[in-house]
């Protein structure tokens, strides 16, 4: 009975400093986020605070999501070093616990807090991602596609149509390709001419053209022309266009197989979204390896000294373990490294570092 009891303990003990941890950042990002967007937005004329602040609010969780596997780690190690300054770990010890049962509840719940991440925050995250796209939009307008143009590449795609081919460039898009902004459409007749040149401030997909919104149209030796509306016929599909626009961290967790399943029958590259598959696999896992990792270097007694160092190792490891995942992720995009192995190796690699230190520390 007693064991049960501190299992309890712990595991209520570490889901408190890692929502705490997670909390923390996220109310932090959402301040700077929303000075950031204040600054942007101080020349919009009766721009409310609201809108601002909710437009923060929506694009943060995409950033924190990255950020989870670090809550986990500082967590982790937040709790069993507070733990360890007021001796209950000694307690635990002496009612009988080894170490491994007063970790076990912390990796129990850095697990089911990877799955709740994959399969609940990941689409949601998603949608509120798009949500604040939509209310950029209204909130900058033109100036918004500007900043963006300087800022970013964009997004190309070629389509064929009865009337020839044409190349659509968009400055952002939303709801995953269907909407896009910053519309620049540059139209060839059947063998190859360029025809027009059309700018517009917005277009929507749908079934068979793409219906753009104040749209400029130039043509040679014709002076240019403006259109509330004008539509530009398309052979793509919703489904087509989605994987065209939209990136792999922006697609939820549900659609992704949907994705692989649409670029490899169209014989595009699927890597992105493989490897964004894997990694929302792995996350659980990759969630109980930081608690392997924080434990290693938390469990040490206060009285032994040494807690600076102990804190220092702990973040160091973590940076590593950052850097050998980006490293792995890279590699895969680049179609050098499996998405598999790109997603599971610093899950690995983390999960077995934090093991073996811990197995030597108790057991060696």
């Amino acid at each position: 009975m007693v064991s049960r009891t501190l299992i309890r303990y712990f595991g209520t003990r570490f889901l408190g400093a890692v929502m705490s941890v997670f909390l923390g950042l996220f109310v932090l990002i959402v301040l700077v986020d929303y000075i950031e967007l204040t600054r942007r937005a101080a020349d919009i004329p009766n721009l409310s605070a609201w809108m601002v602040a909710k437009t923060s609010f929506f694009r943060v969780p995409a950033v924190t999501e990255r950020l989870l596997p670090f809550s986990v780690l500082v967590g982790a190690m937040a709790c069993y070093l507070a733990l360890s300054r007021r001796n209950e770990l000694v307690v635990a010890r002496a009612a009988g616990m080894s170490a491994w049962q007063f970790v076990a509840p912390a990796l129990i719940v850095a697990f089911m807090l990877g799955i709740a991440a994959t399969a609940i925050y990941n689409p949601l995250s998603a949608a509120m991602r798009e949500w604040s796209k939509k209310l950029e939009a209204d909130m900058f307008g033109q100036q918004n596609n500007m900043m963006q143009q300087q800022n970013a590449l964009g997004f190309w795609v070629r389509q064929r149509s009865p009337d020839g081919q044409s190349i659509v460039y968009a400055v952002s898009s939303q709801e995953q390709g269907v909407r896009l902004d910053g519309v620049s459409v540059f139209t060839f007749d059947p063998a190859g001419k360029p025809l027009e040149r059309i700018e517009a401030k917005r277009a929507m997909l749908e079934t068979g053209h793409w219906r753009l919104e104040q749209a400029r149209v130039y043509a040679s030796g014709v002076p240019p022309k403006d259109h509330d509306t004008f539509l530009v016929k398309t052979n793509l599909t919703s489904a087509q266009v989605r994987e065209s626009f939209s990136t792999p961290e922006t697609v939820p967790f549900w659609d992704l197989p949907a994705y692989i399943e649409i670029a490899e029958r169209s014989g595009l590259v699927a890597a992105g979204y493989k490897l964004q598959y894997q990694l929302l696999i792995a996350r659980p896992f990759m969630l109980a390896a930081m608690v392997l990792l924080a434990c290693s270097v938390s469990l040490r007694f206060f009285r032994f000294g040494g807690v600076p160092r102990m804190v220092l190792s702990g973040i160091t490891a973590g940076f590593l373990l950052y850097v050998l995942s980006k490293v792995t992720e890279d590699l895969s995009k680049a179609e050098l490294l499996h998405p598999m192995a790109a997603a599971w190796l610093p899950v690995l690699a983390g999960g077995l570092t934090g093991f073996v230190v811990l197995l030597y520390q108790e057991d060696g």
